[in-house]
């Protein structure tokens, strides 16, 4: 049975591969990220998935991409850009060429993929977008001048997409997770935090596929995930 597709950037050893894992007992999962390695892997293990190698900071190379994935697949139904570019620093320390490279990753990537995937969700009155962001995006602490930017700017263009094309049948999501995601390098770092501290990456997944299947009578345009513990 041919099945639609789900793009999904970002694809890492956490919340990117319990995206794919959860939205591929639906759809096919064109997984996008650098680690060639990595996505050999995921597509040999998890059914209904391809890996695409890809920096989705180079617009040409993510042309080809997107160009490649829709003549094999079809044209995604489902997009969640998971890719991020992030950095510390205050606002004196920062460098220039920090700042641009995260806005390429975090918002220019996210534009382009949404002018090549929306026409055709236009077309057939359906289609979700989706990013997955953090609190970043609606405060700017001092050491993040690098990043925080770089998100609020993600998700006003993704707000822009939900007016703009949720009258047409596009449903436009932003799901920051306040949250410390379960990962073997932040288990490392916090060494001493209880299980419960740490937001799993398989519990976050669950909710954006829930989030991607809403009724349209009831979208969801900003969702904030966090553990009941974390302190906001």
């Amino acid at each position: 049975m041919d099945r639609e597709v789900c793009l999904i950037t970002g694809v890492g050893p956490g919340t990117g591969t319990a995206l794919a894992k959860r939205f591929a007992e639906k759809y096919h999962v064109a997984m996008i990220a650098r680690d060639e390695e990595r996505l050999q892997s995921l597509s040999a293990t998890i059914d209904y998935t391809s890996g695409h190698c890809c920096d989705v900071t180079d617009s040409d190379a993510l042309t080809a991409t997107l160009g490649a994935i829709d003549q094999k697949y079809g044209t995604p139904v489902i997009v969640i850009h998971n890719a991020v570019g992030g950095s510390f620093g205050d606002v004196l320390t920062i460098k220039l060429e920090v700042l641009e490279k995260n806005f390429r990753v975090n918002t220019m990537a996210l534009l382009q993929i949404i002018q090549h995937c929306a026409p055709a969700m236009v077309e057939n009155g359906k289609g979700v977008i989706m990013a997955t962001g953090n609190t970043s995006a609606y405060r700017g602490k001092s050491n993040f001048a690098g990043f925080a930017p770089t998100k609020a700017a993600q998700r006003i263009l993704l707000e822009s997409t939900a007016r703009s094309l949720g009258p047409k049948g596009v449903h436009a999501a932003y799901i920051a997770i306040d949250a410390v995601i379960d990962l073997e390098w932040t288990r490392n770092m916090l060494p001493d935090a209880e299980d419960e501290f740490f937001a799993k990456p398989e519990e976050i997944a669950a909710e954006c596929f829930h989030i991607a299947h809403q009724p349209r009578s009831a979208w969801t345009f900003d969702a904030l995930i966090r553990p009941f513990g974390e302190s906001w």
